[in-house]
């Protein structure tokens, strides 16, 4: 359960549904690719623009053939979601996951070639340095960390005091960036011992791109994008949205910045007059995953409807005429309601009937009264199972008071807590009544 303007961290919990891949069309003319089981958290393209690579709350990555619109292969590591996803120059794949640990995966075998492990929370986002040698990686655990491809011990980066959501090496090689929910950019010199520096920003920060030119791009909490020089000097900043930024990339040639939030569309930004272009307006769930195609015009967004879009970003089009098959708004039927506004986020990964299945988090349906844990077909923590609460509405209101950290030690749900005590009450009288039996 998020409240969609005060969101803390980049979602990344647990889904325990079967991958189940249907048939994909092989036409062109059908560019949406399915096959994920959850939301759609990570993308990556080869340079060629012939393949990409997928992550997903659903605990598996998926390689695509991108000219035949057809998934290649599945990967079945991670215990958890998988929040980050890159291609290395040699053909192989890096995933990582809400469980702390990356795989690194060469095309066509059915298990990791390594396993990379050091992170003790839910790692957000990795990084290939442009020689192709080292992999950067920041979690939840308030660390950056640089793996050496050849093997050895990582590198571990300290300074960053909540969450680390996004990292990118300059186009040189010679820094590191990585962005958090702290409100810093910390740029690290990536030789010698020189202290990073430290740029202190308005708001929490989501993601970050950098362009050829080193220009630093980074998302905001509050749906603002805020451009840097390679050192750190503000450029200007625009409005992206009126929701966070969670996910962003810019185009090989620089001309363009897509920014998407968690209300569900994706920002154009002309990076030359810091201007808005143009909104890609999908189907209002999040947007958690953005990457361009090389030629620059091509963007492939990935959202929490499971699905991987096509779009051509210079005209605001869609690729596939599909794209705009709406699905009945959940909540359209409490429209005007506080609480049903608060938990709008929490849509894409909770469902509230009886009749609905669980998603990346458990169906809240019948969720007063009920034991924490205990709802049969979903797969919680040994440590959720070991507490002693039964929802009511003072426990859901004390879960947000405090936060699910202090509250539910040991849960994969991402801290947040909502400061007022009217906000709180709303969302509990919504959910008496949406969750229901």
């Amino acid at each position: 359960m998020l409240r969609a303007h005060t969101i803390r961290r980049l979602v990344a919990l647990s889904w325990t549904a079967l991958l189940v891949l249907p048939a994909l069309g092989t036409s062109a003319a059908h560019a949406q690719l399915r096959g994920h089981g959850g939301p759609v958290r990570a993308l990556a393209i080869s340079p060629d623009g012939a393949s990409a690579i997928s992550g997903s709350f659903d605990s598996t990555a998926i390689r695509w053939s991108l000219t035949s619109n057809a998934a290649e292969q599945v990967l079945r590591f991670h215990a958890d979601a998988v929040n980050a996803v890159a291609l290395l120059r040699d053909g192989r794949a890096a995933t990582a996951g809400a469980d702390g640990r990356i795989a690194m995966w060469t095309a066509g075998k059915t298990r990791p070639d390594a396993v990379l492990e050091g992170h003790t929370a839910p790692i957000a986002a990795v990084a290939v340095s442009p020689d192709g040698a080292t992999l950067a990686t920041v979690s939840w655990d308030q660390t950056v960390r640089l793996w050496p491809l050849a093997g050895g011990a990582p590198r571990v980066l300290e300074g960053h005091t909540q969450n680390v959501n996004g990292v990118v090496f300059a186009p040189d090689g010679r820094t590191l960036v990585s962005v958090s929910y702290d409100q810093s950019v910390r740029i690290w010199p990536l030789a010698g011992t020189s202290p990073p520096s430290v740029i202190t920003m308005p708001t929490p920060l989501n993601a970050v791109a950098i362009g050829r030119d080193g220009e630093i791009a980074v998302g905001g909490a509050d749906g603002r994008l805020y451009f840097l020089g390679s050192d750190g000097a503000r450029a200007g900043d625009v409005e992206a949205g009126p929701r966070p930024v969670i996910s962003m990339a810019i185009s090989l040639d620089g001309a363009w910045v897509a920014a998407a939030g968690i209300g569900g569309a994706v920002a154009v930004i002309d990076r030359k007059t810091r201007n808005l272009a143009r909104t890609l307006v999908g189907p209002g769930l999040p947007v958690w995953s953005v990457a361009f195609l090389p030629d620059s015009r091509t963007l492939l967004t990935g959202g929490a409807d499971n699905t991987i879009r096509r779009w051509n970003a210079v005209t605001g089009e869609p690729v596939d005429p599909l794209l705009f098959e709406h699905t009945a708004d959940p909540l359209a039927a409490y429209a005007g309601d506080r609480g049903a506004d608060i938990f709008r986020a929490c849509i894409a990964c909770h469902t509230l009937g009886a009749d609905q299945a669980n998603r990346a988090g458990p169906t809240l349906a019948g969720l007063f009264g009920r034991r924490i844990a205990t709802l049969p077909g979903y797969d919680f923590s040994d440590a959720l199972k070991r507490l002693d609460i039964v929802w009511t509405p003072e426990t859901v209101s004390k879960l947000f008071e405090i936060g699910p950290a202090a509250y539910t030690p040991g849960t994969k749900m991402p801290e947040q807590r909502i400061g007022s005590e009217q906000d709180r009450a709303a969302l509990v009288q919504f959910l008496e009544r949406a969750t229901k039996r």
